[in-house]
């Protein structure tokens, strides 16, 4: 392939959305190529910091949080599911979740550009003839893992998705490739990522080697099995390399994550970098905010719209058949159960849906805005590699591999201890001797309890097998319609993918949806 690219496409495409087909085909506009571009390093970094801003900007406002509806954790408030049925149709699984979806479409769209920009730096990098390997090789782990991170993001949701590649394009085309392909090229990505990262990055923007272990660990952990690339004991093998290279703790006291004044914590493996001034704020309080705080006072901090709000299940205590134990210290960190402000208690407006004082997400709220800003102006960082996931996960690998007693050992005397404040009482500890099936229950709701909101419980119940059947006793708005299904597994390929891809057509849709 012979192309030309211009600069002025080339960060056009990082920004604006489409089919993944347009981004790979886009022609010159300017007179600088994109060979004079990627001629030197002091061009391409600078395209890299690019592609880090657009990828944290599809986690902005509602976009970072809609693969979390739908879910056993988190559903749309009822307001929302009232004023929007497509959008409602994330909870509800009805009719309108379809290929023209603009809600699903909007997500599809906005990451291929991203995509499409690292590969583009991957390719370049193999030409440039700069000496500085050592740069270079940054650059391409940097390029490589952004690329591994959005398409392993994608798979996931959308199963075969298209792979796209410089070097290959006169063979893949823009079409849906093979799962086990797909798969094994992210892991290919990673672990040049693996290799060429560095174990720290003064700019926090910036990826690690760690942040590369620790999703090639979570790749090996959650491929489908369909594919044959799941191996929980390389999984294990590079979690445990991560674990004992001593670069991450956890924190001691949890609430301490939630804290804006404390960033990229000793816990923190990888996350998106935000402040309170537009445009790197990130919105996201103004959907997970109460609307009758809102209705009160725009710069009350707990205020927002209730896009995203905890299911029964994932704000009750487990003696109501809920989540939650006895002294858990995350809950009251994690969700809001009291809406009082300035000494006084909301009212429900009988406008809205009814559900506006239920428990709230918490954990990004930003007590910085209050009383100065609205809530729009929410900034906290959002995590996307946590220590405290991945010694979850290394557990669940010890206990597929036969090591279900060292499994709940970690868990007891790390995540959970913790939870109780650094002991962890007697009733509450975890009997070593419990079956791998019996583990294998308990880590998802532990999962939830440590993770809830941060964005892996619906690739969680995927990659279990457990979507339709507890979504559809614990989501409000799924359990009334009854409507999900195996298929809904997957979302839908949008219209719009289908129509201006010449490589995708309808019958490449996945299986169930209709293409309206």
């Amino acid at each position: 392939m012979n192309r030309k690219y211009m600069l002025l496409p080339i960060a056009f495409m990082i920004m604006v959305s489409g089919s993944c087909k347009k981004f790979i085909v886009e022609e010159p506009q300017t007179a600088l190529t994109e060979e004079q571009v990627f001629k030197s390093l002091d061009n391409i970094e600078p395209l890299v910091i690019g592609l880090y801003t657009s990828w944290r900007n599809t986690k902005k406002d509602r976009g970072g949080f809609m693969f979390t509806l739908g879910t056993d954790e988190a559903q749309q408030g009822a307001f929302q599911v009232r004023t929007d049925e497509r959008q409602a149709s994330l909870d509800r699984y009805s009719g309108f979740l379809t290929a023209s979806n603009t809600a699903l479409a909007e997500q599809w769209n906005s990451r291929w550009p991203v995509i499409s920009g690292a590969a583009k730096v991957i390719y370049a990098i193999g030409l440039n003839q700069e000496t500085d390997e050592t740069r270079k090789n940054i650059i391409l782990g940097e390029a490589s893992f952004i690329r591994a991170a959005l398409t392993f993001e994608m798979a996931q949701y959308w199963g075969e998705v298209p792979l796209i590649d410089q070097a290959k394009f006169g063979e893949y085309g823009t079409r849906r490739q093979p799962l086990d392909l797909v798969y094994t090229t992210i892991i290919a990505d990673l672990e040049n990522a693996v290799n060429y990262l560095p174990v720290s990055q003064s700019d926090k923007r910036r990826a690690t080697k760690g942040a590369a272990q620790a999703l090639l660990g979570k790749v090996y952990l959650y491929a489908p099995e369909s594919t044959g690339v799941r191996d929980y004991a390389k999984s294990r093998d590079t979690f445990k390399a991560l674990i004992e290279s001593g670069t991450y703790s956890l924190v001691s006291n949890y609430a301490d994550l939630w804290d804006p004044s404390k960033p990229n914590t000793s816990e923190s493996i990888y996350e998106f970098q935000f402040v309170n001034v537009y445009p790197d704020n990130n919105q996201t309080q103004w959907q997970m905010g109460s609307r009758s705080l809102a209705e009160i006072d725009q710069y009350a901090y707990f205020g927002g719209y209730d896009l995203m709000v905890p299911t029964q299940f994932c704000y009750k205590d487990a003696s109501n058949g809920g989540l939650w134990e006895a002294g858990d210290l995350r809950k009251n960190e994690s969700i809001r159960y009291d809406f009082t402000y300035k000494g006084k208690k909301p009212v429900l407006n009988p406008a809205f849906g009814g559900d506006e004082l239920d428990p709230h997400v918490k954990k990004f709220e930003d007590p910085r805005t209050e009383g100065v800003m609205s809530f729009w102006n929410s900034g906290k960082d959002i995590f996307y590699l946590r220590y405290a996931d991945i010694l979850l996960c290394y557990a669940e690998t010890l206990n597929e591999t036969g090591s279900t007693a060292e499994a709940v050992n970690l868990v007891n005397t790390t995540v959970r201890r913790r939870a109780w404040n650094g002991t962890l009482p007697s009733d509450q500890t975890w009997n070593a001797g419990m079956s791998q099936q019996e583990f294998r229950a308990k880590i998802m709701d532990e999962r939830m309890r440590e993770l809830c909101f941060e964005g892996w419980r619906r690739m969680d119940l995927i990659r279990t097998g457990t979507l339709v059947d507890l979504v559809k006793q614990r989501n409000k708005w799924a359990k009334e319609t009854g409507a999900i299904q195996e298929y809904h597994n997957r979302y839908p390929i949008p219209l719009q993918e289908i129509k201006q891809n010449d490589d995708i057509n309808e019958a490449d849709q996945n299986p169930g949806y209709s293409n309206q």
